[in-house]
C-alpha cells in the first residue's frame, strides 16, 4: 500500500469517527435542566450580594390610556453557609411617584421552599398591612406584573422540562405542581444561552391559551453582571401592557440588614434611594 493511499484511509476513518461521535460529544456538553433552571434563577434574582435600581413603570390599558409609577427597589441576600447560595433574601420597593403612592412601601422576606413574608405600608393611613401568600399572583401596583414577578417564583414550585435548544436559547416548559394555587396551567421560557437571562416568557391559561407574555427588551452589562434594563409584560386577555425601565442600577452596595425591617417601612433610608 502506497503512503498516499494509507494517508487517505486514515483521513476517511478519522472523518467517520468524528461524524459518528461528535454530535454526542457536543450534546453531552449541554447543561442539564436543573443546571439551567438554577443558573437562570441566580442571574434573574441573585447577582451580587445586594443591589439597587430605580424603576420607571408605564401602565397602558386597552384604550391606550397611560399611568406612570416611579420607585426604587433595594435587595439584600442572606449570607448563606459555605457551599450554599440563592437562598433567603429581603426586598424593599419604595414608591416615589405619583403623589397618591408616594412613600408607599412593599417589603418581602423571601424564603426557599416556603411561603414568603410580605408587607405593604400605606402612608395615607399610616398602616402596615400583611399580604397573604395567596396575593402573590395578583397585580403589582395596578400593573400587568404580579407581586411574584417582582420578587421571583420559587423554582421548587414547578416541574421543569427542556423542550427545545436553539443556537441562542434554551426553551423550558414549567408546570406548577399545585394548579389550584395559580391562574395558569404552565409557562414557557426562552433563556439566553450565554447570559442565562429569561428573554421571553409566555403564560398559558387553564384552557391552554396564551394569557400573559413577558419580554426583556434591553440588556446591559453593569459591573460585569448581565442586567435587564427594559422589559414589558402584556396581558392578552385585558389588552393592557406594562413597560419597566431600570436606571441607576448598582450591585454590592453593602446595604445594611436592619433596613429590611418594619421600622424602615415608615422611615425611608434616603441614602439608598437617591
Amino acid at each position: 500500500m502506497t503512503k498516499s493511499k494509507l494517508m487517505m484511509e486514515v483521513l476517511i476513518a478519522l472523518f467517520i469517527t468524528l461524524f459518528l461521535f461528535l454530535p454526542g460529544i457536543l450534546f453531552a456538553q449541554e447543561l442539564s435542566v436543573d443546571e439551567i433552571v438554577k443558573k437562570t434563577n441566580h442571574v434573574s434574582y441573585y447577582q451580587g450580594k445586594d443591589g439597587r435600581a430605580q424603576v420607571s413603570m408605564t401602565i397602558t390599558d386597552s384604550q391606550g390610556r397611560k399611568r406612570h409609577r416611579l420607585f426604587v427597589i433595594l435587595r439584600r441576600d442572606k449570607e448563606e453557609k459555605e457551599g450554599k447560595k440563592d437562598g433567603a433574601q429581603k426586598l424593599h420597593v419604595y414608591f416615589l411617584r405619583p403623589a397618591d403612592v408616594n412613600k408607599m412601601v412593599f417589603m418581602v422576606w423571601k424564603y426557599v421552599a416556603r411561603d414568603d413574608d410580605r408587607w405593604l405600608y400605606l402612608p395615607a393611613l399610616d398602616l402596615v398591612k400583611r399580604i397573604a401568600s395567596t396575593d402573590k399572583r395578583t397585580s403589582f401596583a395596578g400593573s400587568d406584573f404580579f407581586y411574584e414577578d417582582v420578587s421571583g417564583r420559587d423554582i421548587t414550585e414547578d416541574t421543569h422540562e427542556l423542550i427545545e435548544i436553539t443556537d441562542k436559547f434554551y426553551v423550558l416548559k414549567k408546570t406548577p405542581k399545585s394548579l389550584d394555587s395559580v391562574e395558569f396551567s404552565y409557562f414557557t421560557m426562552w433563556i439566553h444561552k450565554k447570559t442565562f437571562l429569561p428573554i421571553k416568557t409566555v403564560f398559558f391559561d387553564k384552557q391552554g391559551k396564551e394569557h400573559r407574555t413577558y419580554e426583556a427588551l434591553k440588556v446591559e452589562m453593569i459591573q460585569n453582571f448581565p442586567t435587564v434594563t427594559k422589559s414589558r409584560m402584556k396581558n392578552l386577555k385585558t389588552g393592557g401592557e406594562t413597560l419597566m425601565e431600570y436606571a441607576k442600577v448598582e450591585y454590592d452596595l453593602d446595604i445594611p440588614q436592619d433596613i429590611f425591617t418594619e421600622r424602615y417601612l415608615r422611615k425611608a433610608p434616603r441614602k439608598y434611594l437617591r
